[in-house]
């Protein structure tokens, strides 16, 4: 059979022959990917088949000091993020002709072809659409795949058997990542599924089981999982052996995209939004749902739970437990890790509140202060935001693995992930250790306590994570636990997620203009509207940062409605990654690491903040700019204070506004210790939720 194949570069083209497959004859014809025109990137973006999609675990991680490394390695190779797709006009329907490229007929599987992995040939995902009656699948890198399937349970089908969608393992023992398919509007009329969902709908977070296209799905013998058909939709059968059955939907319309996220990814063109979802696959992983989802599965899929053991006697293999990971079976917290309403603490009376001697609260920073008289003369409040603070956090953390036991008067040991209970009310910040037998005097009344997110003085003995009762120590303060919860199976579990998320996010603003060696005031001026660059690049960094965020939210998800009463279990509570522990200790520690820099820069300059927010802290000064007032030494800054670059545990400006504009807001509100810091980026005082 005649078979001629060309390279798929942007307007080249491929002759193939008729084709017998199981959707029926297949016609002569012509294919081309759509036009992809330059647009800002770092370097000039490769042709859609030389680029090559990050597959390989991530590399471990570099050994941490005491203190948080602020330099970080070079990132591993990632897939090129490709020029921008055209933007044309949007019509009232999805569809238009003005994007319409030539359609390349899906091979079936087996097809020889080019590719490190022919199963995967054509990319994670596919933006399914309709153009002129025709059903349209929009690949990564400008590849357009005609879509023969007339109803949805053949639309599954084709995807598995000749779309060649998904992406091969991010571990050895994991499994590859099923084919991810998006529905535009056009597409679900064509399917039969609603183009938005009713109130009740959304509500219940998807369709009735008696919907035409649920009953389609059940009598061609396709499962959906508990979730039911929502915006994430999973669609599988059973696995036979090692081959698994499954394709993820995504329907943007249904919400799928959380404008806090993804902004307006979903309104983006086909071939656009194909791009923005197209790097985030590359660069993270397929999302299997929101980004907190696809966060938590990133973690299972670089530590898979079991591993294939070695030949028996007979020489059959067997799934064992993979060491490193956190197992298949759920683990109870110690009681003060559970949250209320727990099952461990059904049988506390039903209004009792939990103090600081009964539960762990390791929370990220609120803190104010009212300004002195020498701030009030300043002229302005400038902001500074960590970057990607949490998962620097987690970056060389040690975390437990597995159940916690239970140890009367310990002593202490910083290597030992836990919660302890100790009194740390003795801990004085007027006088601290900021290194080897060197002590600073400080103004302890304006700085926040690094024990509570508040920042006030602990009264008592409290439950600390492991990184806060460390940092007592470090201070230069004798710790002695009364009690503690620890666990001695322990590893660095979150290394390989840290870094492969660092070095998505650095890959990308990279390609924004944003390289990680740029000198302090380079770095600004590049930081200087990099959104308008690459609004879809954009798109995928905000993506990246909630996957950080949200993943590390979901290691301690709340009762998501469904009945649920306090004392019974939740849904949540069945997974292994359900560790508020974890949570805890990352939280912990990036909450120290910031204070560890404010500590640093105050002994050095004589500057404290006026607010913190997480990790966001605003200092007064009389410029306009971090350079104003953080201290660098031919361009070399403070030895573990804050410094500005693009690695994640280094600072950016957030924004400046008067000191004028701070006393007025607070006097506006009659809130003299307002949180300046949470509306320092543009002034705007607002409750609207951001995500975070």
């Amino acid at each position: 059979m005649l078979n001629l194949r060309c390279e798929r570069s942007l307007a080249e083209t491929a002759l193939h022959t008729s084709e017998q497959t199981s959707y029926g004859l297949r016609t002569v014809f012509v294919r081309r990917t759509y036009a992809q025109p330059a647009t800002f990137t770092a370097a000039p973006a490769p042709a859609p088949e030389a680029r090559t999609l990050s597959t390989g675990p991530a590399p471990d991680a570099a050994a941490m000091t005491a203190t948080e490394n602020t330099q970080t390695p070079a990132p591993a190779p990632v897939a090129a993020a490709p020029a921008a797709a055209p933007r044309p006009a949007r019509t009232a329907r999805p569809s238009s002709t003005s994007r319409r490229p030539g359609a390349k007929k899906a091979a079936p599987a087996g097809t020889p072809a080019g590719g490190a992995d022919l199963r995967f040939e054509n990319g994670p995902l596919a933006v399914v659409d309709v153009e002129e009656g025709k059903v349209l699948a929009y690949c990564v890198g400008g590849l357009v795949l005609d879509v023969p399937a007339k109803s949805l349970p053949t639309l599954v089908d084709w995807t598995l058997k000749e779309a060649k969608l998904g992406q091969p393992r991010l571990s050895g023992p994991g499994k590859p990542a099923d084919p991810l398919l998006v529905l535009t509007e056009a597409a679900l009329e064509r399917y039969g599924l609603p183009v938005a969902l009713t109130e009740e709908e959304r509500l219940a977070g998807r369709l009735p089981e008696g919907h035409k296209v649920i009953k389609q799905l059940v009598r061609a013998e396709w499962k959906l999982t508990k979730r039911g058909f929502g915006p994430w939709a999973r669609i599988y059968r059973p696995a036979q052996g090692s081959e698994r059955a499954c394709v993820q939907l995504c329907i943007p319309s249904w919400q799928a995209l959380d404008t806090r996220h993804w902004g307006e990814a979903g309104q983006l063109p086909p071939p656009e939004l194909a791009r923005v979802l197209g790097v985030y696959a590359s660069r993270v992983m397929t999302p299997r749902g929101s980004t907190a989802v696809t966060g938590l599965e990133l973690m299972t899929a670089l530590h898979p739970a079991t591993r294939a053991s070695g030949p028996d006697a007979d020489g059959k293999r067997h799934s064992e437990h993979n060491p490193g990971s956190l197992g298949k079976d759920p683990v109870d917290p110690a009681p003060c890790e559970a949250p209320d309403g727990h099952p461990l603490l059904k049988d506390l009376p039903r209004f009792h509140v939990r103090g600081p001697g009964e539960k762990l609260f390791e929370e990220a920073y609120d803190w104010a202060r009212p300004l002195t008289d020498d701030e009030c003369l300043r002229r302005n409040l400038v902001g500074i935001d960590v970057n990607m603070a949490f998962a620097a956090g987690a970056n060389g953390l040690t975390v437990g693995l597995g159940a916690p036991t239970h140890v009367k008067q310990p002593a202490f040991d910083p290597k030992l992930p836990g919660s302890w209970l100790v009194d740390l009310s003795h801990v004085d910040l007027s006088r601290v250790k900021v290194g080897k037998d060197k002590w600073a005097e400080l103004e302890a009344s304006l700085l926040p306590s690094p024990f509570t997110p508040k920042g006030e003085r602990p009264e008592g003995p409290a439950w600390y994570a492991t990184p806060t009762v460390a940092y007592a120590a470090e201070l230069g303060y004798d710790v002695a636990p009364i009690e503690a919860y620890v666990r001695y199976d322990n590893g660095r579990y979150l290394d390989g997620w840290y870094q492969r998320l660092r070095d998505a996010y650095l890959a990308t603003m990279a390609d924004l203009g944003v390289d990680a060696d740029l000198s302090p005031a380079d770095f600004l001026a590049a930081m200087d509207g990099y959104r308008q660059r690459d609004p879809g690049l954009a798109i995928v960094v905000s993506a990246i940062k909630a996957t950080v965020k949200g993943g590390l939210g979901k290691l301690r998800e709340r009762p998501r409605g469904e009945g649920w009463r306090p004392g019974e279990p939740w849904r949540a509570l069945s997974r292994p990654t359900w560790r508020p522990d974890i949570r805890a200790a990352i939280i912990s520690r990036t909450r120290i690491n910031m204070h560890r820099k404010i500590v640093k820069h105050a002994a050095f300059t004589g500057q404290y903040p006026v607010a913190i927010l997480s990790d966001c802290a605003v200092y007064a000064a009389d410029g306009e700019s971090p350079l104003d007032f953080l201290p660098y030494r031919e361009g070399k800054p403070l030895p573990g204070g804050f410094k500005l670059g693009v690695n994640p545990g280094l600072v950016k400006w957030e924004g400046t506004q008067s000191v004028l504009w701070g006393e007025g807001v607070r006097e506006q509100f009659n809130v003299p210790e307002l949180n300046l810091a949470r509306y320092i980026k543009d002034g705007t005082v607002t409750d609207k939720d951001n995500g975070e």
